[in-house]
């Protein structure tokens, strides 16, 4: 699946992609920067005391701040890239969030909203640049549609791993199950049905967000609501140290770092 989904192989050109290679390691910390973006949002939003708007206003400047690192960039920094992930799932969990408890709007209408600009985000893209590789993201343009398509995901997520596992009542461990197994067809199809690798990546990278969800919900939701009874604080904690160890083992070796293929170059 690693390999399968990789969109180019590293060439000798010297201009680099802003994004990493993905491997293992990038599902790895895709993951459980998902599962963060979920439990650190909640646990935030109690720890700041300063209620969703206001919890979701402070990460958005925190985000901004690490979007304008990235952007200002040349090259793919494993610390920049994956510290602008774990913030942008936390956005997108808070959007979610304030949509549904503050403003009243159901999962349903969520999701529906959030797909409708998922959708219209990746036509844009591939109007204007004719690809969605995500290693032909080499120029500021396309690097904008890469992270307004990656929040619509996370928000995406959000609302429809809440919807399945809560409102359709299916549970936090049936959800994971759920998910898992969705990703696992995705990787099938692609094989032996040769479902395009672009296309297929970007099922994965979606479904990824739910399941990460749903994994933070079972670890830290209370016995009573169908969870471990973790709690936000220690499941967080956890899952970013994970990912602290994985990330800074990549900035040391470099191992997910990709240079772009002449077409690519030549697409530009």
């Amino acid at each position: 699946m690693t390999s399968a989904l990789s969109a180019q192989a590293p060439s000798l050109r010297t201009l680099i992609s802003k994004v990493p290679e993905v491997t293992a390691f990038f599902w790895s910390i895709k993951v459980l920067a998902t599962t963060v973006g979920e439990t650190a949002a909640d646990d935030l939003n109690t720890t700041l005391k300063l209620g969703l708007s206001g919890t979701t206003l402070v990460m958005g400047a925190l985000l901004i701040a690490v979007l304008i690192a990235q952007f200002r960039s040349t090259r793919y920094v494993p610390g920049i890239y994956w510290t602008a992930i774990v913030l942008i799932s936390v956005v997108g969990t808070l959007i979610t969030d304030n949509l549904t408890d503050n403003l009243g709007v159901s999962l349903w209408t969520s999701s529906a909203i959030f797909a409708v600009a998922l959708a219209l985000t990746f036509f844009a893209w591939w109007r204007r640049e004719g690809t969605l590789s995500i290693h032909s993201i080499f120029t500021a343009r396309r690097e904008a549609f890469y992270w307004l398509a990656v929040l619509f995901t996370f928000a995406l997520g959000t609302a429809t791993g809440d919807l399945v596992a809560e409102q359709l009542q299916l549970g936090y461990f049936v959800s994971v199950g759920l998910f898992a197994g969705l990703i696992v067809l995705a990787a099938l199809a692609h094989v032996y049905l040769k479902l395009d690798g672009i296309l297929t990546f970007w099922i994965v990278y979606i479904l990824t967000r739910p399941l990460g969800a749903s994994i933070g919900d079972s670890l830290s939701q209370a016995k009573a609501d169908g969870g471990l009874g973790l709690g936000t604080t220690a499941t967080s904690g956890i899952f970013l140290l994970a990912i602290l160890g994985v990330v800074s083992y990549l900035a040391v070796t470099r191992r997910d770092q990709v240079a772009l293929a002449p077409t690519d170059i030549e697409a530009a």
